[in-house]
């Protein structure tokens, strides 16, 4: 599996997973912030989506 899809405990699948898959961001302007990035940054990472 690949180091996108497996998050260590405690981490947010979402936030893991647009940190080593570049192809999520490469269709977007470089200089345009990622809206689900932004929401986790602004507004914290959904229980759901943390490792347990």
């Amino acid at each position: 599996m690949s180091k996108a899809l497996n998050p260590p405990k405690g981490e947010c699948r979402q936030c893991w997973q647009h940190a080593y898959d570049k192809s999520i961001h490469r269709a977007q302007n470089q200089r345009e912030d990622c809206g689900p990035c932004v929401d986790h940054m602004r507004n914290g990472h959904p229980d759901n989506m943390i490792v347990r």
